[in-house]
């Protein structure tokens, strides 16, 4: 059947047909319509930022923007000006060992570097890992992120489409990282991507996602769903550089998996979309097993920002790190929300938490919500909390030294995130500092341009 997008709304017609015409076994489309009947039988959560504006039948499930190549000349010339502007071909070029994007409902660009590839590495779309890799796909997909975990989940799983499946062999070490691109490009779209990566023992990956959007007056939904698998001494780093539009919510789901001596990191940035609620989680099942996240997040004007982090011990002698920094400007509101708990087996285990917020005005707002649970006497929990102004005695002295006040400014809150940037790939640091400069620039001033459209 010829793919073709769909018009607004969803019901269960709607879910089976998507399958279809994507040419799914019958495990997969029964896995769709059951996830279809958990959505619809849950509710919106009741704590958090207030979705109720949320219109699910306003939205377009599927937009189809052409078939997949492997060469960039072959991306259709709209969608390839788009990509050029972002800097996709260059970063490839220079910094990634594969790329792949994304844009609407489906991967429209995709290639892994020969050397890579001779490895055994399989680092392809989702939809073309569950065609070639049926066994390994069907073992592991859904499996640490059910349809039941929540109503996004739920809905992701019914109406999935694009995102990434990554597969490295044993001893594999990747030492570049690979990188997907995410661009809603439409009015009242709704792109719902899947990320599942394993990385097998002893091997090591580290995955980037960057995450864009136009702004438009309707709104946006963007719900993704991704799972990782980190077996015996294995390391996975998952970076997300989020800027979509303020016109965008932005409720995914996020969790990783870690056995025996394994390490997963995420290193997660928001700086976009109107609403986030985003909380990476790492379970350690194996014993010694380590799981970190560092997190950023800045809301600026009329966006709520609502992250933070969750962290599961079960193995032994296991460890943890949240480390979240939160920016508010204008009438911003950012949220921590996070989870540390260390169960009754996961004995001579510790876990850090810090949150940091920085207040930049008097509009702007800055909330934590931890919550840690120590169940054995031979572990351990640490925990660290503040929220901050930007003191005028700081500014006085800095432009006392000759700096102007929004120098000054961005001296101060290059300081405070300093932690992140020095995590990022220098591409990405560069970007980060000129989107801080250009907040601290446009304080007070209304929208301003997100960095990659600026």
């Amino acid at each position: 059947m010829k793919k073709r997008s769909f018009p607004k709304g969803l019901n269960k017609s709607i879910v089976k047909e998507l399958s279809q015409i994507k040419g799914e076994p019958l495990w997969m489309t029964e896995f769709r319509v059951r996830s279809y009947e958990t959505f619809v039988s849950k509710a919106l959560p009741d704590w958090g930022p207030d979705l109720s504006n949320l219109d699910f039948q306003d939205i377009h499930y599927y937009i189809y923007p052409g078939e997949m190549v492997n060469d960039w000349s072959d991306v259709p010339s709209e969608i390839k000006e788009t990509f050029d502007q972002l800097g996709i071909p260059e970063h490839e070029k220079k910094f990634l060992a594969g790329v792949s994007t994304q844009y609407e409902s489906e991967i429209v660009y995709h290639n892994l570097h020969e050397r890579y590839a001779d490895s055994g590495i399989i680092f392809d779309s989702i939809d073309e890992g569950l065609k070639k890799f049926p066994k390994i796909f069907k073992q592991y997909f859904g499996k640490l992120i059910p349809p039941e975990d929540n109503i996004m989940a739920a809905l992701n799983s019914a109406v999935w489409s694009g995102g990434s499946f990554v597969y490295v062999p044993k001893g594999v070490k990747m030492n570049i990282p690979i990188e997907t691109y995410f661009r809603i490009n439409s009015e009242n779209m709704g792109q719902f991507e899947r990320t599942l990566i394993i990385a097998d023992e002893g091997s090591e990956v580290h995955y980037i996602e960057g995450c864009t959007a136009p702004q438009y007056s309707t709104q946006s939904l963007h719900s993704a769903v991704v799972e990782l698998y980190a077996l015996k001494d294995s390391h996975i780093k998952y970076t997300t550089i989020q800027n979509w539009s303020k016109n965008v919510y932005n409720l995914v789901t996020k969790r990783g998996l870690a056995e025996e001596n394994a390490r997963i990191e995420w290193l997660d940035i928001n700086l976009g979309s109107k609403i986030t609620m985003k909380y990476p989680s790492v379970i350690l099942r194996g014993d010694n097993s380590h799981g970190e996240v560092l997190s950023m997040a800045l809301a600026n004007q009329d966006q709520i920002l609502d992250t933070g982090a969750k962290m599961i011990h079960l193995g032994k002698n296991t460890s943890s790190v949240i480390d979240s920094r939160t920016i508010s400007a204008g009438n911003g509101k950012a949220v921590y929300r996070g989870k540390a708990k260390i169960t009754k087996g996961a004995e001579n285990s510790k876990a850090l938490v810090n949150c940091d917020g920085l207040l930049l005005d008097e509009g702007s707002r800055s909330y934590a919500y931890p919550y840690n649970i120590v169940s054995n006497d031979s572990s351990t929990i640490e925990h660290e909390a503040s929220v901050s102004k930007i003191a005028l005695e700081q500014l006085e002295y800095l432009m006392s030294r000759g700096l102007d006040g929004d120098s000054a400014k961005q001296l101060i809150i290059s300081g405070f995130v300093d932690p992140v940037v020095n995590e990022l790939p220098l591409e990405y640091s560069v970007e980060l500092e000129r989107l801080l400069q250009m907040m601290t620039e446009s304080e007070g001033k209304g929208h301003k341009k997100t960095i990659k459209e600026a």
